[in-house]
C-alpha cells in the first residue's frame, strides 16, 4: 500500500470565504499515483473547515446567511470564549460545517456523486492556514 500527504496553504482576504479546493485535490490525487483507496482531505485549524457539497453561488450565500443565523459574529460580547480573541462564532460554524471529507479514490479519481465538489470553508480569515491531503491506497 501506498502513502501520500501534502500540505495546501490558503490566504483569505475576507473573514468568511468558501473555496472550491477540488482542483487542487484533484492534483494531489495525480500526483500520488494511487488508483484504488481513500483520500482524506481535513483543515488544519480549529476555525476552518473542509466539506463536500454543490458548487452554486446561491447555496453558498445561503450557508453563510444560514451560519449566521446560528452563530453570528457580533456582538462579540455574547460569548465567554471571546476575549482576547474575537472569533468564537468561527469555532462555532466549523462544528456545524464539519473539520474533514473523506472520498473514495476508484480509477485514479474522486468517487463523487453527480454535483458534489471539495470546499475550504474559512470562518476567521485574513491569514494564512492550510489543509492535510492524505491519500492510501495502491
Amino acid at each position: 500500500m501506498k502513502s501520500y500527504r501534502k500540505e495546501l496553504w490558503f490566504d483569505t482576504s475576507q473573514r468568511r470565504e468558501y473555496i472550491n479546493i477540488t482542483p487542487e485535490v484533484e492534483q494531489c490525487l495525480a500526483e500520488s499515483g494511487i488508483k484504488e483507496g481513500f483520500l482524506l482531505c481535513n483543515a488544519m485549524h480549529i476555525t476552518a473547515s473542509v466539506f463536500i457539497n454543490d458548487n452554486e453561488s446561491g447555496l453558498h450565500h445561503d450557508f453563510e446567511v444560514w451560519l449566521e443565523k446560528l452563530a453570528p459574529e457580533k456582538p462579540y460580547s455574547q460569548y465567554r470564549h471571546n476575549g482576547y480573541e474575537d472569533n468564537a462564532d468561527a469555532h462555532l460554524k466549523r462544528s456545524v460545517m464539519g473539520r474533514e471529507v473523506m472520498v473514495a479514490v476508484t480509477e485514479g479519481k474522486l468517487d463523487f456523486g453527480p454535483w458534489e465538489q471539495i470546499f475550504y470553508g474559512e470562518f476567521d480569515g485574513k491569514r494564512r492556514k492550510r489543509i492535510l491531503v492524505k491519500i492510501i491506497g495502491e
